[in-house]
């Protein structure tokens, strides 16, 4: 059920059977160019391959080229209603614009920025949400319901179709879990259009990530879905990060550690909790594509660790390491991390 159209943004590629893209977007203000571009340069380390920034006024536009100049990865300008943003993004090199059509005023406006996007390969991601629904649109529905939010993303795209412009992603968030879900599956039932899958307000980084994982995984899960975004109420770097959990939780992403560890129970002898996030925290920028198992005592933890490339098993006050289900060394508990740290650097 994947897009079969794909787009291009800069160097990366959107639908038609491409893998799932990470995006993030900016919170500095877009006045100030040095936090901006900081920030960004922050994503880009944490992996985002999408980048999009608010481009309110004129005098945003010149964060376009700061951006281009200080990362590699695409820049997406998130425009509102004024067209001639959007023409001046196009000029100052952005690799994709976010704007509704229908919200930008006359034929001849919309053309202009189909025929100024065609001209660079820039493609438009249309972004219509609970709360952007026209007014015929939530007459005819009465609410924002799936079907109208799917109806007014089609509505969108077809102003830009009217000019021959067909390098569009799609997007119809909602805060509402089930609501975005159905959205979604309606509009891959509906078009072979990209889609950019996120909920919306999301909230806090707890329940954001929750309401994104029910989410997003939902619909991954199913092969519906081109790039993601996770948004919560946190610095975006944390939104890369949760995204990347979600794509190893859904083994989309395949590189990487995959981290597994216990709940723990009233056999646990260790301080299981405080060693698990230690080393959680100690393997986040490791690429290495192996899986690590964190147990905390011999009744789960020799068949978890044969499972897993490398992993340790408490006991009382000392663990045991375990590589590929064979024991190769006995530590105590205050050095247990370590040990293990040092046998995946041997990997």
């Amino acid at each position: 059920m994947a897009s079969k159209i794909q787009v291009q943004a800069g160097n990366i590629k959107i639908g038609g059977g491409a893998q799932v893209s990470v995006q993030s977007m900016l919170n500095v203000p877009s006045n100030d160019i040095e936090g901006s571009v900081r920030q960004a340069v922050e994503l880009e380390k944490a992996g985002c391959q999408i980048i999009r920034a608010a481009i309110p006024d004129m005098d945003a536009v010149r964060l376009i080229p700061a951006l281009k100049n200080a990362v590699s990865v695409p820049i997406v300008a998130d425009i509102h209603f004024n067209y001639k943003l959007a023409l001046e993004a196009c000029a100052a090199g952005v690799d994709k614009i976010r704007i509704n059509p229908g919200n930008i005023g006359s034929d001849d406006r919309v053309k202009a920025v189909a025929d100024a996007c065609r001209e660079r390969n820039i493609p438009i991601r249309i972004g219509v949400n609970s709360g952007s629904l026209e007014k015929e649109i939530l007459a005819k529905y009465g609410h924002p319901t799936p079907q109208a939010l799917c109806d007014s993303a089609l509505y969108h795209a077809s102003l830009l179709e009217k000019f021959d412009f067909y390098d569009i992603v799609l997007s119809m968030k909602s805060s509402t879990v089930s609501t975005m879900i159905r959205a979604y599956e309606l509009a891959a039932d509906q078009c072979d259009y990209p889609l950019h899958l996120g909920v919306t307000e999301a909230g806090t980084e707890r329940m954001g990530i929750i309401k994104s994982a029910a989410g997003l995984g939902s619909l991954l899960l199913h092969g519906i879905g081109d790039t993601i975004r996770v948004s919560l109420t946190a610095d975006p770097v944390r939104e890369v990060c949760a995204a990347y959990d979600i794509l190893k939780a859904l083994d989309i992403k395949k590189d990487g550690i995959q981290f597994v560890s216990c709940p723990t129970c009233g056999r646990t002898r260790i301080d299981l909790v405080k060693i698990a996030n230690e080393v959680e925290e100690r393997l986040r920028g490791c690429e290495k594509n192996i899986k690590v198992a964190v147990m905390g005592c011999v009744v789960n933890g020799p068949g978890e660790a044969r499972e897993a490339d490398i992993g340790i098993a408490g006991g009382d006050g000392v663990g045991l390491v375990f590589k590929k289900g064979e024991i190769i060394s006995k530590v105590s508990e205050d050095k247990l991390v370590d040990a293990l740290i040092n046998e995946i650097e041997k990997l």
